[in-house]
């Protein structure tokens, strides 16, 4: 016992000293990729509570009131807080405090003109949004102080300052489900009692940040600031609506064509696809900057030998997402879900696609080829909308899991065919990703997720459907290691720092 605990010390000092040698910029982004867990994660490991806690009608009617906040979201505040403010951050280095400050000024008079406009017309808007006047006071609310926090926390990730940016995080993300559990445990309506929690945890965890920045840059208003800020953003805006009902409008045609519970049922499908989401984030933040300076040094050919193990990766971890689609629908809700496992595989699937597409578009995004981002989003937008509103009618809220898929892979295809373009223009020609890989690869994938599907009626066959995939990872073992490996080199040798 004494030379185990010796060992354990040992262990923890070696941990604890490689860790204390370890550059600033890598610290910090362990801990802000941290930050992004906890945000998703506590909500994704809260969720089997709060569907025990509400029917599947109102955990319906709270998915559509998120869904609704982030499309409102983008026309109270213009999202301001995401590219142009972290750019500005750089341009305007030497008045940083100013800048920030003068820019939460304007998110705040946004807020409050809409605030403004909603109380003026109130009915009509509650009508449009099926909401009541506490939910939809609630959103903006919620609207302003999550975007006073993002103000402040891409200036903490700007200035490498992680230790209270992780603090507060952990704060707020325990409040939420707290504070929710026992309005929701304590109330009548339940949806309102969801969504004050929600608004009262953010509203005392982010306020604060506002007039922090406030008191530094002891600037409201800044005509310079404020009118590089909206000339900027403005022309985003439909990229950034696009991507949301992209994201969202699923859920509300489903509750506004088929009800509020089937729309609960399909959320709950779309609650468990974003533990993958999460990966995929995780994993792109890794990628990307090595892929840039690849780029940038002309040899973007190497990306090849990475994109592709990646791609694998993401598609065995999905295809096991829908291996278990029944078992994790049995441990994150009752039996009133149930019919949600018809809807996990073409959602996981879907994923898939979203990182796809982030191997694509990072050409786009490094040669600033932004309108063809913001077409690829239009086109994906309107055409989900479409096929939700034909199919939906036809095969109940099961078509959305479909439809969603479908615009993902043509979305993922149009960035391809854009990356080509951009790559003719930009690169000289080069072909960066060979096509048959990429088509082999995605037809596997498909292939083995909707034979999956077709086992979920038969558990004998899907098990052992699962254990002749385990004896073939075991016996091609060195294959899937050599992948593995590529992918650590990549982790462990990026730059401190992104071109």
């Amino acid at each position: 016992i004494f030379r185990r605990g010796k060992l354990r010390i040992v262990l923890s000092n070696k941990i604890k000293n490689r860790y204390n040698n370890l550059p600033v910029q890598v610290k910090a982004s362990f801990w802000f990729l941290l930050c992004s867990i906890l945000q998703r994660g506590i909500s994704v490991i809260t969720t089997p509570i709060f569907t025990r806690l509400l029917p599947t009608a109102d955990y319906g009617q709270f998915s559509v009131f998120n869904s609704w906040l982030d499309v409102v979201s983008i026309f109270v505040t213009f999202r301001l807080y995401y590219g142009v403010f972290v750019q500005g951050l750089v341009k305007y280095e030497d008045d940083r405090a100013c800048y920030a400050s003068s820019l939460q000024g304007l998110e705040l008079m946004l807020c409050l003109c809409w605030t403004l406009v909603y109380l003026m017309f109130q009915d009509f808007w509650n009508n449009l949004f099926g909401l009541t006047t506490v939910q939809m006071l609630a959103m903006l609310v919620m609207i302003w102080s999550t975007g006073a926090f993002r103000f402040w926390a891409a200036e903490q990730r700007n200035r490498l300052k992680y230790r209270t940016l992780v603090a507060v995080t952990l704060i707020v993300s325990v409040l939420k489900p707290v504070i929710g559990i026992f309005f929701v445990i304590h109330a009548e309506d339940k949806v309102t009692a969801r969504i004050l929690g929600l608004a009262i945890a953010e509203l005392a965890g982010y306020s604060g940040m506002f007039f922090i920045q406030m008191k530094r840059g002891k600037k409201f208003f800044s005509e310079k600031y404020w009118k590089h800020a909206l000339m900027f953003n403005l022309p985003l805006i439909p990229h950034y609506l696009s991507q949301t009902v992209l994201n969202s409008a699923d859920r509300i045609m489903i509750r506004d064509m088929v009800g509020a519970s089937e729309a609960g049922i399909y959320s709950l499908a779309y609650s468990i696809s974003r533990i993958m989401r999460m990966f995929n984030q995780a994993l792109t933040q890794t990628l990307m900057p090595w892929f840039y300076r690849k780029i940038k040094a002309g040899r973007p050919k190497e990306i090849e030998r990475i994109a592709y193990p990646a791609l694998i990766v993401v598609a065995g971890l999905n295809l096991i997402t829908i291996a278990f689609g029944p078992e994790i629908v049995a441990i994150f809700a009752p039996a009133p879900y149930y019919d949600a496992i018809w809807v996990i595989p073409p959602v996981a699937m879907s994923v898939y696609f979203t990182f796809s597409y982030s191997l694509f578009s990072c050409y786009e995004f490094y040669f600033e080829k932004t309108k063809f981002i913001m077409l690829a989003s239009l086109v994906g937008a309107v055409l989900n909308v479409i096929l939700n509103y034909i199919f939906i009618r036809i095969f109940s809220y099961y078509a959305a899991g479909y439809t969603t898929l479908t615009c993902y892979i043509l979305y993922a295809i149009g960035h391809f065919l854009f990356m080509r373009k951009v790559c003719k223009e930009c690169l000289n020609g080069i072909k960066v990703y060979d096509l048959k890989w990429l088509l082999s690869i995605t037809i596997v994938f498909l292939t083995l997720g909707f034979v999956l599907l077709t086992t979920y009626s038969y558990m004998y066959l899907r098990y052992s459907l699962i254990a002749i995939f385990l004896i073939l990872c075991v016996w091609k073992r060195q294959l899937v290691a050599s992948y593995a490996s590529l992918l650590f080199d990549v982790m462990k040798n990026r730059k401190k720092k992104s071109p």
